[in-house]
């Protein structure tokens, strides 16, 4: 099995790539995972692989249940967590107790919010379904939940012990999900590694048939990129905010869109807006701009869309937690591989690249 170690510390751990689930019993005995185990899923995922994945670890000597929330973005809330919560109470989870964070970065999110506030703080083991989850959220220790129309806006800071990734689950998302993902695979891309984001360019048919080596090997580079940031900044102090290139304004398209568009469609257009930003001050040329938008646009990205009302876009983009002393923080490509951040773009600036991704 591939593996890749997340140096942390004391909160290191792995993540595995597999084409199925039969190893993660395995790699539950390898951390010493406790016998009482909760499944946290949602009731799409609960549907598609609860049932396997519970009956393998029941079959393994592990006393686990299973507990869904209903599945959507407008389910990342505090209602939900206090569901999670109250099902560890019933099937009787402790503080040496573990949950399985079973699905997409939503249920990754609120298992892992869940988990560190659950008898303030229990461990947790990240199993993601998506490509999203598998190539961004589930690794890093982020975990959250949306409020007062604010994304991600509630959380902490919470590692898991292990990442399990099958990367077969793949080939039950629906299309604009795949894509989603891929949004942050470019952005890994683009940030750090030219190189990867060459073979992104050159494996397009490979990655959308779902090769499952090409997958494993996306896979693998793709954590990497992320593990090697959080290596050097784990919460976020500097460096990490790379991570953010094309979240500024792609989670305000997302809020003003009441969450109905995908966060990767979201933060691809946010990538195109902010590479105009760059463009236009010299920082690239446009060259790399159109580069960017054609490998998007490979893997069935739209980079212009119908947006709401720009005041309304650049309103959200006031919310974000990312704001520091009123400015906001932007991360600007510099070539293919670097970015770099700054909290000097002007208002005209926003509206200008707002304009550019509107249809």
């Amino acid at each position: 099995m591939d593996k890749l170690h997340v140096n942390l510390g004391e909160d290191s751990y792995d993540i595995c790539f597999s084409a199925d689930f039969s190893g993660l019993a395995a790699e539950l005995k390898a951390i010493d995972a406790p016998k009482k185990l909760l499944v946290v899923t949602d009731s799409n995922v609960e549907k598609l692989y609860a049932s396997e994945v519970n009956e393998l670890l029941i079959e393994n000597g592990y006393d686990s249940a299973v507990y869904a929330f209903k599945a959507g973005e407008e389910n990342k809330s505090m209602d939900s967590i206090l569901g999670i919560c109250g099902a560890c109470i019933e099937h009787g989870l402790d503080r040496k107790s573990m949950m399985i964070a079973l699905g997409g970065g939503v249920v990754g999110d609120m298992a892992g919010f869940a988990a560190a506030i659950y008898m303030r703080g229990v461990r947790f083991v990240q199993v993601p379904t998506t490509l999203l989850s598998q190539s961004d959220s589930s690794v890093g220790g982020k975990t959250g939940i949306d409020f007062m129309e604010s994304k991600n806006i509630l959380g902490a800071f919470h590692q898991p012990k292990l990442v399990y990734i099958n990367v077969s689950t793949l080939k039950t998302l629906p299309e604009e999900q795949f894509v989603s993902g891929m949004g942050e695979v470019i952005k890994h891309g683009i940030i750090r590694d030219e190189k990867f984001y060459a073979f992104l360019k050159e494996n397009v048919d490979a990655v959308k048939s779902l090769d499952t080596d090409i997958l494993i090997k996306m896979a693998k580079t793709n954590c990497s990129i992320k593990a090697n940031v959080v290596e050097q900044d784990e919460k976020e102090n500097g460096l990490r905010a790379i991570l953010n290139f094309g979240h500024t304004i792609g989670h305000a398209v997302e809020s003003a869109f009441n969450f109905k568009m995908t966060h990767g469609a979201c933060v691809g257009l946010g990538m195109v807006a902010v590479s105009k930003i760059a463009l236009d001050r010299g920082m690239i040329d446009e060259g790399i701009l159109k580069d960017i938008e054609s490998v998007l646009c490979a893997y069935n990205f739209d980079i212009r869309a119908e947006l709401p009302p720009a005041e309304s876009i650049y309103g959200f983009m006031h919310k974000d937690k990312k704001k520091t002393n009123g400015r906001l923080k932007f991360v600007l490509p510099v070539r293919i591989g670097e970015v770099m951040q700054t909290s000097d773009v002007t208002d005209e600036e926003i509206f200008s690249a707002i304009k550019y991704i509107s249809k």
